[in-house]
């Protein structure tokens, strides 16, 4: 009698088209391991990535805006589950493998520092080898996770992690789905927040992306999810010519008006302090490092490990170590 994994790999094939993956043809993993009687193995690499303490940490790493008052804007985490849900949704009408799917959108942004792209910029400039984000996330599954093991997670998964910035010539389709829906989600979702915090208004919007994407923010993602989908029908997984004019004027414009405006910016030169002073201290006293990151150092170097512990940290985090080595703290007479 068939497991449940067994079921679900034989539904696979009825389920999956010839340009998906199935799961009992992956790749593998680097160290091997027998497989689940529950779960295919990209179910089990899903698991392991929520489960991972990278993971819970995005829920306070900034998107876009730095300390933003108030409850309803987006986080790391929650741009990721919007980006793992648009992207299980065009894998399922596309019928691709969606538990691969989901593990790639899950996983792609682990490796993004404090503080969102400014901080990405801020250790870019001060670490000598450079930082990409999508780098890390591949290092924090591959390395850093379950402390120093690694999720041990799927050749597939990995490279969808790693190449979901720039693409791949051998991305399985799976990847792209994630890539063109993680820019679906920002775009959207960050001139959703850009309105919500008196930056831009609804009408502020080229009159080009309202035209041919819609006036609200569902309607938006629901235009686009369904132009990849018609245009993806047959062969390479793609937004048309059509529609990838409006979201390129859409990324302009959110450029122009937001990645770069004044009024959301304002703090982002703070950062570079912040991390640069952090990083500074624990360069010069790598014995205040905690345990995982001194084997680091000592395996790869100090840069290396100063590197995967800062990038690691929330914006609150980041926040109480700067200040805990370099405010001085309170203190009572008695």
């Amino acid at each position: 009698m068939q497991n449940p994994r067994e079921k679900r790999e034989a539904l696979e094939h009825l389920m999956i088209s010839e340009r998906g993956v199935l799961a009992e043809n992956s790749k593998g993993r680097a160290v091997f391991e027998e497989q689940d009687e529950v779960r295919t193995c990209f179910q089990r690499d899903v698991d392991r990535i929520t489960h991972s303490k990278s993971f819970r940490r995005l829920k306070h790493k900034t998107q876009v805006f730095l300390q933003p008052e108030g409850d309803h804007y987006r986080t790391r985490l929650t741009h990721t589950l919007e980006v793992a849900r648009i992207a299980r949704t065009i894998s399922r009408a596309l019928e691709l493998n969606e538990d691969l799917t989901e593990a790639i959108g899950l996983g792609h942004d682990l490796g993004h520092t404090p503080f969102g792209h400014a901080g990405e910029r801020a250790l870019c400039d001060i670490y000598s080898c450079g930082f990409k984000h999508y780098e890390q996330s591949l290092r924090v599954v591959d390395r850093l996770e379950k402390s120093g093991k690694g999720l041990n997670l799927c050749f597939e998964t990995r490279m969808g992690i790693l190449n979901h910035t720039i693409g791949a010539p051998d991305d399985t389709a799976e990847a792209t789905v994630v890539r063109l829906s993680d820019r679906i989600a920002y775009i959207n979702h960050d001139v959703d927040d850009a309105i919500r915090a008196g930056i831009l208004t609804a009408d502020d919007i080229p009159p080009l992306v309202r035209e041919r994407m819609g006036e609200r923010h569902s309607m938006r993602i629901d235009t686009i999810i369904k132009d990849i989908i018609d245009s993806s029908a047959e062969g390479e997984i793609k937004m048309s010519a059509y529609m990838t004019q409006a979201a390129n004027v859409f990324y302009d414009f959110l450029y122009d008006t937001v990645y770069s405006n004044p009024n959301a910016k304002g703090e982002e030169a703070k950062v570079s302090n912040i991390l640069g002073c952090i990083w500074d201290y624990y360069k010069k006293n790598p014995d205040k490092l905690p345990e995982d990151y001194k084997r680091i150092a000592d395996d790869e170097g100090i840069e290396r490990a100063v590197c995967d512990y800062v990038s690691g940290m929330t914006d609150d985090y980041a926040v109480f170590k700067f200040s805990s080595i370099y405010i001085p703290a309170a203190w009572q007479v008695k």
